[in-house]
């Protein structure tokens, strides 16, 4: 009953995160009238005290003292939240200038891109439908290049910036709370002084137009934050395979997002290159739950058959057993 108690809620917390990202443009769209730059800077501003109320709460102070002797991991997180910002100001910007399908692209490219960095940085080996999916993907890229006469740079920036910050984060051993609060501490700042440069000369829109706009300012940090605490708690009761298929919910909400609400065009070369990349996520997806199974299997015929002990022993066995095959899964 635990057991599928907590695969529960981690597929409503999953959900939760993966949907908020998603819906996100609706978000930044009703801060359209206030620049890119400003909006960005009111995020990384008002993260800070979000992040530590949350570690308020949860009681989590005592990896700050280490963190702040060692150089090496300050300098990481410092080139993390340097990547973060860059991500969060492209996609801020993709949403006022009408740009959402093109974001969304850079997210579905970003699990492809997240594989060839394994390879070409982390030496990893891949598979035979990893190099398909991976070389699928490319054409893709060529392809769109080819029909609009210009790299998606867009859609490539984001997912360099978000992967390649995938990257260093894994390299900083911080989890989810810890790693957005020592981000946004660093973006803290440079993002404070700029809103006080825009309101020192006349150019701050925080009051220019009402307490509705103020607030929905201030609450770009809980909209930050949740969807990272919400994903954070779904890895630790799901599956990463079940984790990582629910990653293409956020690309694929902001592509009928920009198809359907924000009326983007979606001319014929473009659908070839979408469909170029989902046939590259289908492959990729086939073959992680391909290797989910055979994990399983393997994980099955090394666990030992439970004693036969009256009912409460049969029952204590197979949910042994349940946990086990959940845990593989």
């Amino acid at each position: 009953m635990g057991t599928a108690t907590t695969s529960r809620s981690g597929l409503a917390l999953g959900l939760g995160a993966f949907g908020m990202w998603g819906l996100l443009p609706l978000y930044w769209r009703l801060l359209d009238d206030i620049g890119a730059f400003e909006v960005l800077a009111h995020r990384m501003v008002w993260s800070l005290p979000t992040a530590l109320l949350l570690l308020l709460l949860a009681r989590s102070w005592s990896w700050i003292r280490p963190l702040v002797r060692q150089p090496k991991r300050l300098g990481l997180l410092a080139i993390s939240a340097t990547l973060i910002s860059v991500n969060w100001a492209i996609f801020i910007w993709c949403v006022a200038h009408d740009r959402v399908l093109e974001a969304s692209l850079g997210y579905f490219i970003n699990p492809l891109f997240t594989i060839a960095l394994g390879v070409l940085v982390l030496r990893e080996r891949l598979r035979p439908a990893q190099w398909v999916a991976v070389g699928v993907g490319t054409v893709a890229v060529l392809v769109m290049s080819v029909a609009y006469g210009q790299v998606p740079w867009l859609s490539l920036a984001l997912s360099i910036s978000f992967g390649t910050y995938g990257l260093v984060k894994k390299h900083t051993a911080l989890d989810g709370l810890e790693g957005f609060s020592a981000d946004t501490a660093l973006q803290f700042l440079p993002a404070l002084g700029y809103l006080l440069v825009l309101t020192a000369r006349g150019d701050g829109s925080f009051t220019a137009e009402g307490p509705g706009q103020a607030l929905l300012l201030v609450a770009s940090g809980l909209a930050t934050a949740l969807p990272l605490i919400f994903f954070g708690a779904a890895t630790v009761r799901l599956p990463l395979s079940t984790v990582g298929l629910m990653q293409y919910l956020a690309p694929s909400t902001m592509f009928l997002l920009g198809l359907f609400v924000f009326h983007e065009e979606m001319p014929p070369e473009r659908w070839i290159g979408f469909a170029l990349v989902w046939t590259a996520l289908t492959v990729l997806t086939w073959d992680a739950l391909r290797q989910a199974r055979r994990r399983q299997r393997t994980v099955a015929r090394h666990t030992p058959a439970p004693t036969p002990a009256g009912n409460a022993g049969g029952n204590a066995g197979a949910e042994g057993a349940a946990d086990l095959e959940e845990r593989a899964g």
